[in-house]
């Protein structure tokens, strides 16, 4: 990157550490993609978890992000062709989302003031489980090392994610067992 130069160690650095002062997942994503943004130098990032039949991709979080832009539609699987590809585990980069054919909402992509995109997968174990886009407000190539940072960001939060959700059902567990031994001692 030029001009201002990044420690994407610090960076994943303060990631991890947002990661790990909450098990609330909203508040993680959102802590997440600022993150991003920030260390990025871009206009905007997302995290889009995909839903449970695989079929759309579901806003977890967004940064710089117009809510317009937020709201502007589903992201389904069969009509994005970036995102079927990214959720086999590939990255790409669309060098201008307007006018990319793999780009669902390249119209609405002008209207945001979007231009470069980058996306990765967010992966759990081999399976993807959902995305993490930065949007640039110019054409620009994303380095390797950003490459790098993104994808190590994507794969700390998925792991998130899925340590809140073990963590939320071994809460409803603990709390199904402590009803069931108050009944039991009750009679």
């Amino acid at each position: 990157m030029k001009g201002k130069d990044v420690d994407y160690f610090v960076a994943l650095y303060d990631v991890a550490k947002v990661i790990n002062a909450s098990l609330d997942p909203l508040k993680v994503l959102e802590k997440i993609v600022q993150c991003v943004v920030k260390a990025m130098n871009v206009k905007a990032g997302s995290i889009r978890l995909l839903d449970s039949r695989g079929r759309m991709l579901v806003l977890g979080a967004a940064s710089g992000l117009s809510k317009g832009y937020v709201r502007k539609g589903p992201i389904l699987i069969e009509e994005s062709g970036l995102d079927r590809k990214v959720l086999k585990g590939r990255s790409i980069w669309l060098e201008n989302a307007q006018t990319a054919k793999d780009f669902q909402y390249g119209a609405m992509a002008k209207t945001e003031g979007i231009k470069s995109v980058l996306v990765v997968p967010l992966m759990l174990e081999r399976k993807a489980i959902g995305v993490l886009r930065v949007y640039a407000d110019r054409i620009r190539k994303f380095h390797a090392e950003e490459l790098k940072f993104m994808k190590a960001v994507a794969n700390l939060s998925a792991i998130a994610l899925d340590n809140a959700r073990m963590h939320e059902t071994l809460q409803t567990r603990c709390d199904l067992m402590a009803a069931h031994k108050y009944r039991i001692d009750d009679n």
